[in-house]
């Protein structure tokens, strides 16, 4: 985070100041909000400041907020105002920001053209056009340190034991105080003999002890079922962060091409540490 940052949300604790004037009815970006020595401050200006807060200053109350960033603005034009001429080292900085900030509205503006309700629909269809429903899996298991222990499990379980209170009382993973419970997963999500156990069984069936490098098993399958494609809605952001990274690289490869862009060859990478040439 920048410093103005820092500091303007660092005064709005501290803001006590209360606004005595009304704003016109109509109050616009241009609506001068106070002067210092004659010199306006806007509402635009509060505004843009209000929007670089980091998240949890934006829901704060809208009077210590507003006054908060409106202190801190009049203490920023009193230090700007006794300055007086700006070192060089300033300039540059300042030449950066201006060209870091109409770099972002220009990169805000093409993302905001590029991710159109029809571009993340036609992007949707095309990522899932030859979706194929995939097998899915709901499982709970018990898991023990030997054969000997998975097979009297499973004889307890045919004997009529309940299968969750089994895995609470005598599972070693860390699915054992929830009975076992696995939830849904997929082909790939589990081991492979745990998965090829599972895979052959029927719902409601309780396995053979199967072994991996955890431990033994004893598994219930609990009920299958096809996969289906992701909403829209649920894949929406990231379409429209793919949609709008791809409309900034072809924008600026085609900025590129057309620009003249001449490099300075022979410079010295380490000079990019000599803090004192901005003050040549």
């Amino acid at each position: 985070m920048k410093y103005h940052t820092k500091v303007i949300a660092a005064a709005i604790f501290g803001a006590l100041s209360i606004t005595s004037s009304a704003f016109a009815e109509d109050p616009t970006s241009d609506t001068v909000v106070a002067t210092v020595n004659g010199q306006a401050i806007t509402l635009g200006h509060i505004i843009a400041a209000r929007a670089s807060l980091p998240p949890q200053y934006q829901d704060m109350e809208d009077s210590q907020l507003y006054n908060g960033i409106l202190d801190q603005i009049i203490q920023q034009e009193l230090l700007k105002q006794s300055a007086g001429d700006v070192s060089k080292a300033v300039q540059i900085q300042i030449e950066n920001e201006q060209r870091i900030v109409i770099a972002g509205a220009a990169i805000q503006e093409i993302a905001k053209s590029a991710s159109t309700d029809e571009a993340i629909q036609a992007a949707y269809d095309a990522k899932y056009a030859s979706f194929e429903p995939a097998r899915e899996f709901n499982a709970a298991h018990i898991l023990v340190e030997t054969e000997e222990d998975a097979k009297a499990i499973v004889a307890e379980l045919e004997e009529g034991a309940d299968f969750a209170d089994v895995a609470k009382s005598k599972s070693t993973g860390p699915s054992g105080p929830n009975g076992g419970d696995l939830g849904w997963f997929g082909i790939g999500m589990m081991v492979a003999p745990f998965e090829q156990a599972v895979v052959a069984m029927e719902a409601g069936s309780i396995s053979a002890p199967v072994q991996t490098q955890f431990g033994w098993h004893v598994i219930k399958l609990v009920d299958t079922r096809l996969a289906e494609a992701p909403a829209l809605e649920d894949e929406r952001a990231e379409l429209a962060a793919g949609i709008e990274d791809a409309a900034i690289r072809a924008k600026l490869e085609e900025m590129e091409a057309a620009a003249t862009v001449e490099r300075t060859e022979g410079i010295d990478p380490a000079v990019l540490r000599d803090d004192a040439l901005l003050n040549d």
